[in-house]
């Protein structure tokens, strides 16, 4: 059974002297076949920020927004200044972001709002070539931008970036779903205006340097989660602790391509969610309900859920 935290209060709580134990006397054997305690867990993780800084621990977290409000409170900074966490890395490495899960051993590093400009784009086809994904939190960000697209081809822009405005419309709390759709619907052959925000960097990749030595800490990949104790967000809020196995880890990514290749947006713990509702259902038909009624605003295709489906099934 997975670990989890908070644990629930016991119903009985010590009064008067019941209860009490004599410290220097033994402690009782646990009675025969009896199960064995729950593993403890550390949940204090170390953190940077990712252009520089000295390491702090931040802890009492359920979601995503509570870990950035912990970060924010260690460093002295404002919580919007976050764009995204990496993991064992402070390089803007997207094979690194941390999703809804993080491994009890993973370093954290936070990444800050840097400078800020607004671009011109020409929409002079049906695809811009962007893959969206977000915090989790109001902000969203390239992920992946496709060699010989359009935005390959928009200077002073990049993976990374948090897309602040389009037209001049804020996106402040649009998910990256939503944000793909505005894109999308940007009439072929217009002109537009994008305002993005760069993370601030370190000097050694500001510099092309080799990266500085921190990022040994910790799992070697972010997606590389198999047979570790990982710690995940649950959507409904609290944290589990659990093990991934192999076959989940590679079927969860594959969702993840197909919402790529489908949607135009990577996000893992979406995946996650969805690998879960295919799993727990028995027929197409079923996991076609879980999706209309746990995910109905991402309007998923009619394709993409037959496909999940199958490949999970």
């Amino acid at each position: 059974a997975p670990f989890i935290w908070p644990p629930s209060p016991s119903r009985h709580t010590p009064s008067g002297t019941m209860g009490k134990k004599d410290k220097k006397g033994p402690l009782p054997a646990p009675p025969q076949g009896a199960a064995a305690p729950p593993e403890d867990f550390s949940m204090v993780f170390h953190c940077q920020l990712a252009h520089g800084s000295p390491t702090k621990q931040v802890k009492d977290f359920t979601n995503v927004k509570q870990l950035y409000e912990s970060i924010a409170k260690a460093f002295g900074i404002n919580t919007e200044d976050i764009l995204y966490c990496t993991l064992n890395t402070h390089k803007v490495d997207m094979s690194r972001l941390l999703g809804g899960q993080i491994g009890l051993d993973d370093f954290l590093f936070a990444h800050v709002k840097g400078e800020d400009a607004t671009v011109k784009v020409q929409k002079d086809g049906p695809a811009l070539g962007l893959t969206i994904s977000d915090n989790g939190a109001g902000y969203a960000f390239i992920k992946k931008i496709r060699e010989d697209s359009i935005m390959s081809r928009v200077d002073n822009i990049g993976v990374g970036d948090h897309i602040a405005k389009i037209n001049g419309t804020d996106l402040m709390g649009c998910r990256h779903f939503e944000v793909a759709r505005l894109l999308k619907e940007i009439p072929i052959g217009s002109e537009f205006t994008l305002q993005r925000v760069s993370p601030k960097k370190a000097f050694d990749e500001m510099a092309k340097m080799e990266p500085r030595g921190a990022k040994a800490v910790g799992s070697a990949n972010v997606d590389a989660k198999a047979g570790k104790k990982t710690l995940r967000m649950k959507q409904g809020g609290g944290v589990v602790v659990e093990e991934i196995s192999d076959a989940q880890t590679t079927l969860v990514t594959k969702i993840d391509d197909l919402l790529e290749a489908q949607v135009g947006i990577r996000d893992e713990e979406l995946s996650t969610t969805i690998y879960n509702l295919a799993k727990a259902a028995k027929v197409a038909e079923e996991f076609a309900g879980a999706i209309d009624t746990n995910l109905a605003d991402f309007a998923f295709p009619d394709d993409f859920v037959l496909d999940v489906f199958d490949l999970v099934n």
